[in-house]
């Protein structure tokens, strides 16, 4: 049976809940909607932020086959770790049991895969990348390369490149190399 691309299904991530001030000492509530193919998807998210108690609350609907919707509501704890630099990182611990036996792991993403947000483990998940073929490995797409020339903010410090640029130099000639290796591969073709 082939796995599941995690890349297809909805994600809560630690990283954008920060972002949106979920993780600041007391109760915080919010909304949380994700859009694919046309289709919005929404989460009331209540996270409660304390000396000894962390944790977040989801409450959102999931579609049945017989046209009632099911509230699904449970709290997924939270954890931290120190940083080196002074201030804590915040984790999820996965909430979903499996044969009467808690996940808990720590876990910086959860996906919304059947009814529960839980771990790539929990639901054997894969990537995209790791499915592309060895032909396409290396190959770099437009939308890849404008994403990367986005996220470079300055090219040089101190004299030197800085690594996201350095990256994307390194994006550019791969493209290039894969536009050159496919014009070849099509002037092949046209001669026979």
């Amino acid at each position: 049976m082939s796995k599941i691309e995690a890349d297809r299904l909805l994600k809560l991530t630690v990283i954008s809940l920060r972002k949106w001030g979920y993780f600041k000492e007391g109760t915080h509530t919010g909304t949380v909607k994700w859009t694919r193919s046309g289709f919005e998807s929404m989460a009331n998210v209540v996270s409660y932020i304390g000396e000894s108690d962390k944790s977040l609350q989801l409450t959102y609907t999931r579609p049945r086959a017989d046209n009632r919707d099911m509230v699904m509501q449970y709290n997924v704890p939270l954890t931290t770790t120190l940083c080196h630099y002074g201030g804590v990182r915040y984790w999820f611990i996965c909430p979903v049991y499996h044969k009467l036996q808690y996940c808990g792991r720590r876990v910086g993403v959860l996906y919304l895969g059947d009814d529960y947000f839980a771990c790539r483990h929990c639901y054997n998940l894969t990537y995209a990348s790791r499915n592309a073929g060895g032909r396409y490995k290396g190959f770099v797409s437009i939308p890849d390369l404008e994403a990367m020339e986005d996220k470079v903010k300055r090219t040089h410090y101190a004299g030197k490149p800085t690594r996201k640029y350095r990256r994307l130099l390194q994006m550019e000639e791969r493209f290039e190399t894969g536009i050159i290796g496919l014009a070849k591969q099509l002037g092949v073709s046209k001669k026979k």
